[in-house]
């Protein structure tokens, strides 16, 4: 039995994925590393830290900054993102969960 930990995986991370974590999956799929159906469950967190490197060199040429995208990839995200929120709610996440 292995003591490694690996990811729960998107749809089964907090509040659907409105974590670190989860914002590093979803930025994959925006950027096409990984299929948009790919939630990265059981992946080692070496796996998820070399998918932080990818997505954070894919981001470099926009300043890590959605309204920077070119309109394909800002579509996508917008999507994305869109429906993770909606999603999110429904589960009871809420912004106000960050104020403290």
């Amino acid at each position: 039995m292995s003591n490694q930990k690996t990811y729960v995986g998107l749809d089964q991370d907090a509040y659907g994925g409105m974590t670190p974590t989860g914002n590093i999956v979803r930025d994959a799929q925006v950027f096409g590393l990984i299929p948009e159906e790919q939630t990265c469950a059981g992946w080692s967190v070496a796996a998820i830290q070399h998918l932080y490197d990818q997505v954070t060199d894919a981001w470099r040429p926009y300043g890590h900054m959605a309204s920077k995208l070119p309109d394909t990839l800002r579509e996508r995200h917008r999507r994305i993102y869109d429906n993770a929120i909606v999603r999110a709610k429904e589960l009871g996440w809420g912004p106000q969960l960050y104020d403290d």
